[in-house]
């Protein structure tokens, strides 16, 4: 018998009700996961809270890393004992699960299941916006909010790495300095500091190519009026809630700007963006260009502190559930 938790009415953190299930043996292309450690992100948040419509009820979560317990058939690349992992997979927060062996990478020797569980979704995040949606090279200057964040440490790294001038926006002082002890070379507080002046004064008026917000609503209007003509504003989340709708003809006013609105799964939605993805993250993780921080750590039973914290803003880093 194994546990996971289950939602069954979206609303606050009570709502993630541990219970018990019969897991079964892995059907054709499957595979029977025991998962060492789960990832925690905001997307959870949204699942919790109907943001996201989906049918009830569900499991949440979108990451995990683990220990293959048993292979179905048709599967010809991977075996009992194999160390996998995976991201934007519903239902990860089980101890055991099922699912398909395509939607699974294996993992290095370097990388432990923990690290892998805390860095799939947030790292493959940070590769496809830094590689695929505008691709960063030396001397570029981006911003990128939520610099404190877990996608926003991997992304300055990873940014700084690629000889990028990385601006972030930050809450308090700590996290300035964390921002700062990891590839942000201007960490603003936008508590206390105008962050549109603020760029403006850092660029000498000459403003930026690119920004990416996963803040949403409290963020995007003024990150429209850090970009250069044709700039591109990268939306990737809604952590202050979603963006009020948008007059197209403001983006012709602030010289014919670009709006994206991308999501990770359309980025590895085929097996050779997945493996494409995941193994660009490795080798920057193994190169030590990017370092995960688990930050906070939370058995899987506990889920419900553990949203409790991350929507009030307590975290840094990357948090991690255990089983």
């Amino acid at each position: 018998m194994s546990h996971l938790i289950r939602i069954h009415q979206v609303g606050g953190p009570e709502v993630l009700q541990w219970e018990h299930i019969d897991v079964g043996a892995p059907g054709f292309g499957q595979i029977r996961l025991k998962q060492d450690a789960i990832g925690l992100n905001f997307i959870d948040i949204y699942y919790r809270t109907g943001l996201y419509p989906i049918q009830l009820p569900f499991v949440p979560g979108m990451e995990a890393a683990g220990i293959i317990d048993e292979v179905g058939d048709g599967v010809v690349n991977l075996k009992s004992g194999d160390r996998v992992a995976y991201a934007m997979t519903l239902g990860a927060y089980a101890e055991t699960r099922l699912i398909s062996a395509d939607q699974v990478v294996k993992l290095p020797d370097e990388i432990s299941n923990q690290t892998a569980a805390a860095m799939m979704l947030q790292g493959m995040t940070a590769r496809y916006l830094l590689r695929d949606i505008y691709k960063v090279k030396s001397g570029d200057t981006i911003l990128i909010h939520a610099a404190a964040g877990g996608v926003g440490l991997i992304l300055c790294q990873w940014a700084a790495a690629l000889g990028a001038t990385v601006i972030g926006t930050v809450s308090s002082k700590e996290k300035a300095h964390l921002a700062k002890a990891n590839g942000c070379h201007y960490p603003i507080i936008y508590t206390s500091e105008d962050f549109q002046k603020k760029v403006l004064e850092i660029t000498n008026g000459k403003k930026l190519p690119v920004v990416y917000d996963s803040v949403g609503k409290d963020t995007f209007m003024k990150s429209l009026d850090c970009l250069q003509p044709r700039g591109l504003m990268v939306l990737f989340g809604a952590s202050s809630g979603p963006v009020p709708p948008l007059d197209l003809t403001v983006l012709a006013q602030k010289g014919s700007l670009l709006v994206t609105r991308p999501t990770l799964a359309t980025f590895i939605s085929t097996r050779s963006h997945l493996e494409e993805n995941s193994l660009d993250l490795f080798d920057v993780v193994r190169a030590g260009k990017v370092k995960v921080y688990i930050n906070q750590s939370y058995p899987l039973r506990g889920a419900a502190m553990a949203h409790s914290d991350i929507e009030a803003r307590l975290t840094t880093g990357s948090t991690i559930m255990t089983v």
